[in-house]
């Protein structure tokens, strides 16, 4: 990916959006079928390593101790049990294993033993993700040079919709962190939710952010809000689903070479509209019946949604 990447106004993000749905997923297909194979998916798996008791007050989160969700608080897994469900992530047809901990930021006294995660990962010929919160520089040396591929900090929303969403952190703490792992020279995993009560415009302005980066995110998750008794956002509107395709089809448009992945809540989306997004330019999904602590589309159904498409994994 090049190291300069085109600008992209607010205004000509906001051009896209307003186009006709047809004109908009035609440009993204085409767009799509000059980078990628439109046939072929990327599937990633995603673990919790170590799961509740979040010091964050996310509102969507279910981790957070700020809110009551019957989410019990576990140690850190040991290297053997992540081990254990990366052999099984691949033998379901992942090619990338990420790992995820209900942490604000790494400690470094866990450094360690995350590192122990990725390199037993990456003997299995598998991609490694991780997702601890923030990091601070030395630490995303460090993990680099242990192995790891990709890092996800998502980025949730625009930076103007992002306080009503946390408190305890900041937007520029998001922006630093990625800064960190792109400099260490790891991958970028970069995306946001839709469904927080934002309007459109924050959805536009969030990738005004990822597309206007120095170097693109290689991956961005989309994720659609997973609504979850106890938080704050349980009950939130749905999102509409042309709205959730054209921002997927505006993310394929802006960052041609990205992977753009659909993420939490696709349990909730019916097979045609998963079809769409793949049509608008998505190329990424997770396998697994669980997200951290979420339910998610069956291994089983995703494998026969595939099969139906004629779509071939990666």
């Amino acid at each position: 990916m090049n190291k300069k990447t085109a600008k992209w106004s607010l205004e000509d993000i906001e051009a896209l959006y307003h186009l006709p749905f047809n004109d908009l997923i035609y440009k993204a297909q085409t767009i799509h079928r000059e980078n990628h194979d439109p046939n072929k998916i990327q599937v990633s798996t995603l673990m919790s390593i170590k799961t509740g008791g979040c010091p964050e007050d996310c509102k969507y989160c279910s981790q957070s101790i700020k809110y009551n969700t019957n989410v019990e608080i576990e140690k850190l897994l040991s290297v053997d049990d992540v081990v254990a469900q990366a052999k099984a992530a691949k033998d379901s047809g992942a090619s990338r294993f990420c790992m995820g901990a209900a942490w604000r930021n790494l400690n470094d006294s866990n450094l360690s033993k995350i590192k122990d995660m990725v390199k037993a990962v990456k003997s299995l010929n598998l991609e490694t993700c991780l997702t601890l919160g923030m990091l601070k520089k030395e630490q995303a040396e460090s993990l680099k040079e242990c192995g790891l591929d990709y890092y996800n900090h998502n980025l949730d929303s625009s930076e103007e919709y992002y306080s009503k969403v946390v408190s305890t952190r900041t937007y520029r703490d998001r922006l630093n962190t990625l800064s960190y792992v792109r400099d260490a020279g790891i991958k970028v995993c970069t995306g946001g939710i839709l469904g927080l009560g934002e309007e459109n415009i924050d959805r536009l302005k969030l990738i005004e952010v990822l597309c206007n980066m120095e170097e693109q995110p290689e991956s961005v998750p989309m994720n659609k809000l997973v609504k979850i008794e106890g938080t704050p956002y349980s009950d939130n509107e749905n999102v509409d689903n042309f709205d959730f395709i054209k921002v997927i089809a505006i993310a394929r448009i802006t960052m041609p070479k990205t992977y753009v992945r659909l993420s939490a809540g696709r349990d909730t989306m019916n097979d045609e509209m998963q079809a769409l997004c793949f049509f608008a330019g998505a190329n990424s999904i997770f396998y697994g019946d669980e997200l951290l602590t979420t339910k998610n589309s069956s291994i089983n159904h995703d494998k026969n949604l595939l099969d139906k498409l004629r779509i071939k994994t990666i």
